[in-house]
């Protein structure tokens, strides 16, 4: 094994630098994540996941509180409901043996970067059908560099980061012609999300436009586009109203008419408005075409000009260009890396094509034709484009250095706020000595609550305790538990000074501290709940308990400190 990697530099390039892709983003997210700079989401996938272990698939009170009942009818988190309403996905069921093993949220994490690190390893493959080593190599380095992949990978744990191994291990099954692979590969991705199968739907678009395999391709369209709609009308109304009252709402309520819409009642409004459509595709115009630029930037902008870019990845591109709100055009966000594959497949087919178009050249030069399906494997791999000419090399390493520099800079999830300040002016900047101070005062503190208590936490101590079948995010202090009666919370505990620390610059720290403060001076001055502990800014409060004399002196001094705020 080791003679056969001495024998091809361009495997071990891509070896190396998924190696170091691996070990450089598991440490940074992992820092993130123990330095309580992990956050919500981050909770409700763990919550899933250790709900799932005990028996109670897709249950989490965190979803419940992001439901349509909880935001728009006030209605009180339930610890029994479905996630399925808001987000189908199933496929998550096959990495629950893993966290059975490991059950913790730092388990996620792992998950997360290892897919990713796979994908990419399956995308050399991928394009070893088509070219040789030099460019494969290239290309593979630049998804590893990609924004659209490190700025996802750098972040809380999605269901996303499934997609790209699972798409491009399809697309290699179908070079190979494996169709049982591509089916399973299929289903598969259909299983990560309910809108997973706009990525499926359009490469089935391509293998019909192509020409390669367009009785596939149909049944590939056809299975994705009826699955959509099966599943967002039919299946998952069944868990909750989320998907028409809330989620098609936020992210195409443009084209409906009342105050909740189906998908289909979506697609009617889009076909039916084309001059709203053309508008929002191209709405804000230098935001997309910034976005654009980010997503081609690691491949030296060929996807630009590849056909087949254009093909795999367009169904996926324009759901996110019709869509609104700030996150879909945001290319750090998880959304983005669903239109990796198609990008780094297209341009893979263009370089083939490049090869292509001088085997076209040579043999009208010399007046002969090309015989390389009877020559077999050896005329083919002579076949290939022997590399980049020197020039445009410089060029693909320049674009992909600075989409790695453009992400380091742009700070993803705030997962290098200890080298990178979250804002300059105001400044607000925390160092990795005082965060790591402020996690030994924390630990504490979250050890004196007891694992099957329930609790109301703020967004970044939440995946820390959402291991537990009830929990909220403060300052909401009730939810319904197992036997359907509302009850309170048995513990608070709210770091606030991490909120103090960002509240100069950003509205939803401040908003934090401006709730959290009046609640917990109602909640410890009724007597409901005492406050038991405070240290470092991070206040811990029991129900139906005293307060402790000196954790009411801190909180009151730590109070005086913002109360300007």
């Amino acid at each position: 094994m080791l003679l056969k990697l001495h024998k091809q530099p361009a495997l071990r390039m891509v070896i190396g630098t998924a190696i170091a892709f691996f070990l450089l983003v598991l440490i940074f997210t992992l820092h993130r994540h123990f330095t309580f700079y992990s956050s919500y989401d981050q909770g409700i996938f763990n919550q899933v996941f250790w709900n799932g272990i005990h028996g109670r698939f897709f249950q989490s009170s965190l979803s419940s509180q992001l439901s349509t009942n909880v935001v728009h009818n006030g209605e009180v988190p339930e610890v029994f409901y479905h996630r399925l309403g808001q987000h189908f996905t199933p496929a998550l069921l096959l990495w629950l043996p893993l966290y059975a093993l490991f059950p913790s949220p730092a388990t996620l994490t792992v998950l997360q970067v290892t897919l990713v690190t796979a994908a990419g390893l399956v995308l050399y493959v991928l394009a070893r059908q088509h070219l040789e080593p030099g460019i494969s190599a290239l290309i593979t380095i630049s998804f590893y560099g990609a924004n659209a992949v490190l700025g996802p990978t750098l972040a809380n744990f999605h269901d996303i980061c499934q997609i790209p191994l699972f798409t491009f291990g399809l697309l290699l099954a179908m070079e190979k012609r494996w169709w049982w692979l591509f089916w399973v590969l299929a289903v598969l991705i259909l299983a990560v999300r309910e809108d997973s199968g706009v990525s499926l739907f359009s490469i089935g678009f391509y293998m019909i436009l192509s020409k390669r395999y367009p009785r596939a391709g149909l049944a590939v369209c056809t299975l994705s586009f009826a699955y959509m709609i099966v599943l967002t009308n039919l299946i998952m109304p069944l868990f909750s109203e989320d998907i028409s009252q809330r989620f098609m709402m936020e992210r195409f309520g443009q084209y409906a008419d009342g105050e909740e819409a189906s998908t289909l009642e979506i697609i009617w409004g889009m076909v039916s408005n084309p001059w709203r459509l053309i508008v929002e595709l191209f709405s804000p115009f230098f935001g997309t075409i910034k976005y654009l630029l980010g997503q081609w930037l690691p491949l030296a902008f060929v996807p630009a000009i590849s056909p087949a870019s254009w093909m795999v990845a367009g169904f996926p591109l324009l759901k996110l260009l019709l869509g609104k709100g700030q996150s879909v055009l945001a290319i750090n966000i998880r959304y983005a890396m669903t239109i990796v594959p198609g990008l780094f497949y297209g341009a893979i087919l263009w370089w083939a094509g490049q090869s292509d178009f001088r085997i076209w050249i040579r043999d009208f030069k010399w007046g002969r034709k090309a015989q390389t399906s009877e020559r077999g494997e050896a005329e083919v791999a002579d076949n290939y484009p022997k590399s980049v000419s020197p020039s445009f090399r410089r060029f693909w390493i320049v674009c992909l250095c600075l989409s790695i520099f453009f992400t380091l800079t742009s700070n993803p999830n705030r997962t290098f706020y200890f080298l990178i300040p979250d804002s300059i002016q105001p400044l607000v900047y925390v160092p990795a000595t005082r965060q790591w101070e402020h996690v030994s005062q924390v630990r504490p503190l979250l050890a004196q609550i007891p694992p099957d208590a329930s609790v109301a936490t703020t967004t970044h101590l939440v995946p820390h305790l959402s291991g537990r079948r009830e929990i909220i995010r403060f300052p909401s202090l009730q939810l319904r538990n197992d036997a359907g009666e509302v009850v309170n919370v048995d513990y608070i505990i709210a770091d606030l000074w991490q909120a103090q620390q960002y509240q100069v610059a950003f509205n939803e720290e401040r908003g934090l501290l401006q709730q959290s403060v009046p609640t917990i001076d109602r909640l410890s001055g009724s007597g409901e709940y005492g406050i038991i502990d405070f240290k470092d800014g991070v206040i811990l409060m029991q129900k139906g308990v005293a307060s402790n004399e000196q954790a009411i002196a801190r909180w009151q001094a730590f109070r005086q400190q913002i109360s300007p705020t």
